[in-house]
Formats: C-alpha cells, sequence, structure tokens
C-alpha cells in the first residue's frame, strides 16, 4: 500500500487537471438538447477506462442516455466490489448566480468550482485513480471490480432497473459501493446507512366550473381555495406527528444504540439553524433535530396556488386550488402503501361542496443498510486509514431511489461512501469539491479495494 498511496500523492495535481477535462463536457440529461454531450461523455470515460487496461469496457445503450460499464477481474479467490456511480449533471439555472462559468471548471480557496465536480463526476474520478493508483504500481487490483456509471441519475435513472435487469449477470458481485453521498463534515469519514424514500403528490380540489363573483356568490358556495386550506390544516397533530390514519403502522424506531450514535455526532444545532435562516427550530415532539430530519417521516406541502395571483385585486370564488405535497418515509414504508392512506384521508377530510382529485408525481423506497455485515467495519477501516480518524455512522434525509433499487437488484450489502460536503451546492449555483476531500477519497478508495481483498 505504501507504494500504491506515494504514487497518488505525486500524481495528485494531475488527477485533478484530469477531472477538470471531464467536468467541461455539459451533460445535462434533463435537457434534450444536450443529449449529444451525454453520449460525448460517456465516450470520454471509456477511453480513460481503456487506456486503465480494464478486461471489458462498454458503452451501454438505454431508451434514454447511455452508461458506461467496466471491469477487471483478475484477482481469483477475492470478492468482487461493484462500483456505481454517475455522468450526468444537473442543469445550471440560474446562470447569472455563478461566480465563473459552470463548465470551465476554476480552482480557488481549494476547491474546484463547476457542474458536475462532486456530483457525481469528481466521485467516479475518485475510484477511476485509485484504480490507476494500483495497476501502475503493483500491476494489478487486489479485487476483482465492475464499475458502472450511469446518464440518467439526475431524471430519477428512469432506465436504471431495465438496465439491471438486462445485465445482471455483468453487474454481479458481492458487495457495491456507491459513492454518491456527502460527509457529515469536512475531515470526518461517513458512511452513510440510512435514506429516506419519497412520496410525491398533488392534490387538487375544485368547486364551481369557472371563478365566480365573491359579491354575487360568496357565502353560498365552498371556496376551494379555503376548504384545500383547512384539509392541509388537518395533516399535523399539534405535536407535529402526521394525522393520517395508519402513517406510522410500518415505522421502524431507532434503537436506544442508535440514538446514542446520532447524539454523539458532532452536530452544531444552532450554526445549522443559522445556515437555514428560520427563527427557530421546529418538528416532531419527542425527537432531536437530526433524528427528525434523517429517521422519521414527514409530510410537507410544497406548494400551493389558486385563485387570483396578480397583481391588484380581483374578487373571486376560484374554480380551483391545488397544492404539492410530499412525504420523505422511512423503513419499512413502502410509497404504494402511504399515497393510498394520504389519498383516502385527503378525500375524507375534504368538506361538503368541493370535489378532490389527487394525482401521484414520483416516488421512491427508503433504504437501511445491514451495518452488522462485515463489508461494514471493512468500509470504516479504509475511510478512518486515510482520513486519520475514526469512521463514523450517518444517515441522509434525502432520497435517492436507485441505492434501494440496486440493493434490491443484487441482494448485496451496499456502502453509501461519499466524499461530497453538505454545503457543497451540488444541485445549486456554484457547485464545488474540496480537493484535500479528493485526495483523501482516492487515498479511501484504495484502502477500501486493499482491506476488502482480506474479506
Amino acid at each position: 500500500m505504501d507504494t500504491v498511496l506515494s504514487f497518488i500523492d505525486r500524481e495528485r495535481a494531475r488527477f485533478v487537471r484530469e477531472l477538470t477535462e471531464w467536468v467541461k463536457i455539459p451533460a445535462i440529461s434533463s435537457d434534450p438538447a444536450h443529449a449529444p454531450d451525454l453520449v460525448r461523455n460517456a465516450e470520454h470515460l471509456r477511453a480513460e477506462l481503456l487506456r486503465l487496461r480494464a478486461d471489458k469496457v462498454e458503452i451501454w445503450p438505454t431508451a434514454g442516455h447511455p452508461a458506461v460499464f467496466a471491469e477487471w477481474m483478475k484477482a481469483p479467490g477475492k470478492p468482487t466490489l461493484l462500483v456505481y456511480g454517475h455522468h450526468d449533471v444537473q442543469p445550471v439555472e440560474p446562470l447569472e448566480e455563478w461566480v465563473s462559468p459552470p463548465f470551465d471548471p476554476a480552482i480557488r480557496e481549494g476547491r474546484m468550482w463547476g457542474r458536475g465536480v462532486v456530483d457525481d463526476k469528481g466521485q467516479v474520478w475518485i475510484h477511476v485513480k485509485a484504480i490507476e493508483a494500483f495497476l501502475e504500481t503493483v500491476g494489478a487490483l487486489p479485487i476483482n471490480l465492475k464499475l458502472v456509471v450511469e446518464g440518467e441519475e439526475e431524471i430519477g435513472s428512469v432506465n436504471l432497473e431495465a438496465l439491471m435487469t438486462e445485465k445482471a449477470k455483468d453487474l454481479a458481485a458481492d458487495v457495491v459501493c456507491v459513492s454518491d453521498t456527502a460527509m457529515f463534515g469536512r475531515g470526518i469519514p461517513s458512511l452513510c446507512v440510512g435514506l429516506r424514500g419519497l412520496v410525491y403528490m398533488e392534490v387538487i380540489v375544485e368547486g364551481p366550473r369557472q371563478d365566480l363573483h365573491s359579491g354575487s356568490f360568496g357565502g353560498g358556495v365552498m371556496n376551494p381555495v379555503n376548504a384545500l386550506c383547512r384539509m392541509i390544516a388537518r395533516l399535523h397533530d399539534d405535536d407535529g406527528r402526521v394525522a393520517v390514519p395508519g402513517f406510522y403502522d410500518s415505522v421502524v424506531a431507532l434503537t436506544e444504540a442508535e440514538r446514542a450514535e446520532i447524539r454523539g455526532l458532532p452536530f452544531d444545532e444552532p450554526a445549522w439553524l443559522a445556515s437555514t435562516g428560520c427563527p427557530a427550530l421546529h418538528g416532531e415532539t419527542g425527537y432531536s433535530t437530526l433524528e427528525r430530519v434523517w429517521s422519521r417521516p414527514t409530510l410537507d406541502c410544497n406548494g400551493i396556488g389558486g385563485g387570483h395571483q396578480g397583481e391588484g385585486a380581483k374578487t373571486i370564488i376560484p374554480a380551483r386550488a391545488s397544492a404539492k405535497l410530499s412525504c420523505r418515509l422511512v423503513p419499512h414504508q413502502e410509497p404504494e402503501e402511504i399515497e393510498a392512506k394520504l389519498c383516502a384521508f385527503l378525500t375524507s377530510i375534504a368538506p361538503p361542496g368541493v370535489a378532490v382529485r389527487v394525482v401521484r408525481h414520483h416516488g421512491g423506497r427508503p433504504y437501511l443498510a445491514p451495518t452488522d455485515h462485515p463489508v461494514f467495519e471493512v468500509a470504516k477501516r479504509a475511510f478512518a486509514k486515510a482520513f486519520g480518524r475514526p469512521t463514523v455512522f450517518i444517515r441522509e434525509g434525502g432520497s435517492i431511489p436507485f441505492v434501494r433499487t440496486i440493493a434490491d437488484a443484487t441482494g448485496k450489502p451496499c456502502l453509501l461512501m461519499g466524499f461530497g460536503q453538505p454545503d457543497e451546492n451540488a444541485h445549486a449555483p456554484n457547485e464545488w469539491l474540496d480537493l484535500e476531500n479528493f485526495h483523501l477519497g482516492v487515498k479511501s478508495a484504495a484502502h477500501l479495494y486493499d482491506e476488502l481483498s482480506r474479506l
């Protein structure tokens, strides 16, 4: 390992320059105009993997954007690791808020700035460079390794499940590693072991055929905006709990050991609150802030509209009103079950005089890692060796549906070993990558491969 680590130190600047060239390709998967860039993006990665003498390198077409696959299978008797990443990026708007052009990466303040530098090109490049470090020093990887890098994560991985079914034999592995998450804080090696699931829907409340004059009809018919507001107000009780019947039936409560581990994290709650701009904390009674945002389910109104929204006055009874609602789910809540319960509750609490429709948009299942599997201790050791401090288990309140897709498809433990920072602006202007984290991330990946060889 000393030779491998020395190579990583020596080639540090080159690794950064190479990542810069890949980031320059504007691989925005949500914009059809950038479809050729997604192909060019995949070809760029393919060329690098061919240079690293992979046994197999292929571009896998899908109904949308292409994925890239490579494998190194020259370690008989050793475990096989499947590394997942994605090469597509988010849109850049509002462009005027970027300090430097999003696809002309800049280096300043010990960071690389640009779209995709951390989500997820930088994290994919970490593994590519760890692979190179072994091949250019000791001549071989200590394990068998497969790499799949899809091109549609930022649009919901719409073709990933079909791809994993079609390519199940190619993707067979003993362990899966996903590097697309953030650490708890700078310099704190963190393995994410839990992600919340998601239900996203829209409730539409309809009354009269068209807007009515409020002087002529007000007081005589139900106002859909009033009705919707009453309905939303009934979604929670005074303790911040979701009032939908059966909402908590399947929730797996934190163990006391898990709560103690969360309490032991160096969480600066006042700083966290200050970062939001909110005047006070709020949430379900009986749980800490981290417990609420990591391991408790939620129901939020994400947007609401109805009636006159323009300048000046318009005295009407609106014909309709609508609200966008989302639920963050925890193990073992299922999106379809929660969606059905929420739909039934919204219909039951609608006042007379209006009709209710619910439109489902999308969802995803929660993920909870099997942390008693020995691979998690292996990963903790690897991360700690690179960063020089103990690795912590964390959860994330957001949803990454493809993690559950991969875990279910492979039936293998899934390591969420990410190297980002919580405030890295991954989906916002001025996305950045901490270059020290990037360097230590390459070392962490190298240590992971080495440690897995002894599993």
